[in-house]
């Protein structure tokens, strides 16, 4: 359950993450507020059919129906941020603004709330199932705390970003965190520090106590003794109650590796089960299958940068991307949001199920493996995953993406015991996928180096802010700026024709706006193709806006347009004045100045 959780948790980051504030809301907060109160509700009744008695019989209906609920809640977020404006009305509350990531881990709540509709409603049959005595609160409680650690990294990664953002009186700091490379390092370290000392914080959180001095104690301390293990403690797990048959190592590193049993399965298991349990997780640690989950996971972040950039390039420069925003009357941000996103969930869900979870699989086959050559036979784990299939609901032949099914790993120890070929087999079939994975990471790292930083600079940013101001004039086709825009950016991007089109536009409805008269007359004066140049036309415009607005920029079109129509002194007259009111820019008008020595035809 956990390890789908994850998945799920992963998709949801991602949403919120990646989508953006709009700038208003498509509905009112009451009607917001109500249609998510119905939402909710209609989700509540949903989930009180799906996990009615009459449905569930047995594990798999149980998990089947557990992960399609799940599947919903994540669609409805996804309702909740793109048609209910989430995201907007969060913004609102105080101190977002200083610190963007609550918003996310509002998001985040948001999910558990749905979650924990789920877990509330499924409590009677997971009693009747699984033969666990639980309370609707007691089952509640445990599988947020359960849960809690798989989003618990990124809130404090994204609350150091936060901090990163904010100013710093440290120039070098500045300087450092505001390169390429700056925040990225900053954060890489500060999740690699987290990734050493976060067991210590997630058995606080699960309530785990050292494992009591006495015989069991001791049996588990000599046998970890024997394989060499160095660790900080044993501790007790009360997963749910202590009531689940299970183990597990945390940690990088010998201060802060923790071995986990729950006390239900010491109570079922006989001492040599027992150390079948330990040896298998000792086999995760003597195999480094921790750092190189690690690995994994950076991995991944590796891969959607790598991706993030040719797509959002080729979607930038395509023309359907902004009809499809046209049509469907959203702004192209929003739809560049959404569009970016759902790819994005496809490569995490497929990177996770399929190539996270073939090295889940094989990992924990080769800490089955390191169990059956230290116990010398397969017997003692054998039995431990008989029981544990049994009294978890016969859970034999049940599928799993990330363990192999219990049948699964029953059959290859016993392979393994009878033939130890495949034990070889196994190892240099880990061995070989791992190497193979390093290299296309390897070159994912290669060619994210090659892609330039302003690789969405240029015509992508441009054709987007077009598609943008474009909209904006559809939706307010009285309001000039809108049309001043778009004639600054053709102009940028020398596209002359449409600038002065734009241009006569937003003078049509502002006639003696200063900038609009002074832009317009800079593009007459400096259009690169010449039958686009105008200086009498240019000096007309040049000549109202200085009367509108004395500034030095505008002065300095006005002497421009004088000195292209022959009026040399009184280009010089106005360069002065320019550099008088202006004495900042002095340098750039003085260079003027020394251009106007020379004739127009020269430049």
């Amino acid at each position: 359950m956990i390890y789908n959780n994850l998945i799920y948790l992963l998709v949801v980051i991602l949403v919120f993450a990646t989508s953006s504030i709009p700038d208003s809301p498509q509905f009112s907060a009451s009607i917001s507020f109500f249609l998510f109160i119905g939402k909710l509700f209609l989700y509540f009744l949903f989930i009180r059919s799906v996990f009615s008695l009459r449905r569930i019989r047995s594990a798999q209906q149980y998990f089947s129906a557990e992960r399609k609920s799940s599947i919903l809640a994540i669609a409805l977020i996804g309702v909740d941020v793109y048609f209910l404006d989430f995201k907007y009305y969060i913004a609102k509350l105080p101190f977002t603004s200083q610190f963007p990531s609550l918003v996310d881990f509002s998001g985040i709540a948001l999910f558990f709330l749905y979650l924990a509709i789920i877990w509330f409603e499924s409590t009677r049959c997971y009693r009747a199932i699984f033969l666990k005595e639980y309370t609707r609160r007691s089952f509640l409680t445990h599988n947020i705390k359960l849960n809690l650690p798989i989003i618990l990294p990124w809130l404090l990664l994204s609350f150091c970003a936060d901090l990163l953002q904010m100013q710093t009186s440290i120039p070098m700091l500045k300087d450092f965190l505001s390169s390429t490379w700056g925040q990225p390092t900053v954060l890489l370290t500060f999740f690699l520090l987290l990734a050493i000392g976060f067991p210590a914080i997630i058995t606080r959180l699960w309530n785990c106590v050292p494992l009591p001095p006495g015989e069991t104690r001791k049996e588990i301390e000599d046998f970890c003794e024997k394989q060499n293990l160095r660790y900080n403690d044993i501790m007790l797990w009360p997963l749910f109650e202590g009531q689940v048959l299970t183990a597990g190592v945390m940690g990088l590193v010998k201060r802060f590796r923790y071995l986990l049993v729950t006390p239900a399965l010491l109570a079922t298991m006989t001492p040599v089960e027992v150390e079948a349990v330990i040896a298998h997780e000792i086999g995760h640690v003597k195999r480094y299958h921790l750092p190189l989950y690690l690995l994994l996971f950076l991995g991944f972040g590796m891969l959607a940068q790598f991706s993030a950039y040719p797509f959002l390039y080729l979607l930038l420069n395509s023309d359907m991307f902004y009809e499809a925003a046209r049509l469907a009357g959203k702004e192209p941000g929003e739809v560049l949001s959404f569009a970016s996103t759902v790819p994005m969930i496809l490569l995490m869900v497929l990177y996770f199920r399929y190539i996270f979870g073939f090295y889940m699989r094989n990992f924990e086959r080769q800490a089955d493996i390191h169990a059956l050559t230290v116990m010398k036979t397969a017997a003692p784990l054998v039995r431990v995953l008989e029981k544990i299939a049994m009294l978890s609901g016969n859970i034999r032949d049940l599928p799993s993406w990330h363990h192999f099914g219990i049948g699964q790993r029953v059959d290859y120890l016993k392979k393994c015991e009878q033939d130890p070929v495949w034990i070889k087999r196994h190892n240099r079939k880990v061995n070989l996928s791992l190497l193979f994975y390093a290299g296309v990471l390897s070159c994912a790292i290669i060619l994210l180096l090659q892609i330039p930083d302003d690789l969405l600079d240029g015509a992508p940013r441009d054709k987007f802010a077009e598609a943008v101001i474009t909209q904006k004039i559809d939706q307010e086709p009285g309001n000039s700026i809108w049309y001043q825009l778009l004639g600054d950016l053709q102009h940028g991007r020398k596209h002359y024709k449409e600038a002065i089109w734009a241009y006569e536009k937003s003078l049509e409805l502002t006639p003696y706006h200063p900038d609009i008269l002074n832009n317009f007359a800079w593009l007459l004066l400096s259009a690169e193709d010449p039958q686009y140049r105008d200086p009498d036309r240019a000096l007309v415009l040049a000549r109202d806006a200085a009367k509108i607005k004395k500034h030095g920029y505008i002065l300095d079109t006005l002497a421009t347009a004088y000195w292209q129509n022959g009026f040399v002194e009184l280009a010089r007259l106005t360069e002065e004045k320019a550099i008088a009111i202006d004495p900042e820019n002095k340098k750039y008008y003085m260079d003027k100045l020394e251009k106007f020595e020379s004739s127009p035809g020269e430049e």
